[in-house]
């Protein structure tokens, strides 16, 4: 649960602040809250080829060796590289968490 995921209205961040408030006096449960939390952050971006490549290139990675972090095969990521195919899913948020928090937080 966390209060610190940037929400995607006013209106929202103060729905979740009052769920937090709750959850942390025992009155929404812990899945309760895993709800409110998602709905309140703002959605992950894209990631197209260009991007991609940038971003591998910043924390100097092989093909090989971004594929291995992502847990995706070599293939994906040349695809991905040269536009035929996109990430989505958990390769979608781990690109977004290695270009928020780097190298070592997907590792």
């Amino acid at each position: 649960m966390t209060s610190k995921a940037k929400a995607k209205s006013m209106i929202l961040e103060a729905v979740h602040e009052t769920a937090v408030d709750l959850h942390r006096l025992g009155f929404i449960d812990k899945r309760k809250m895993r709800k409110f939390d998602a709905l309140g952050l703002a959605p992950i971006p894209e990631y197209d080829s260009v991007k991609i490549r940038a971003l591998r290139k910043q924390f100097q990675l092989s093909q090989a060796v971004l594929a291995c972090v992502l847990n995706t095969s070599l293939s994906t990521v040349r695809k991905w590289e040269i536009g035929e195919k996109h990430p989505s899913g958990p390769s979608l948020k781990l690109l977004n968490l290695l270009e928020r928090k780097g190298l070592e937080a997907v590792l």
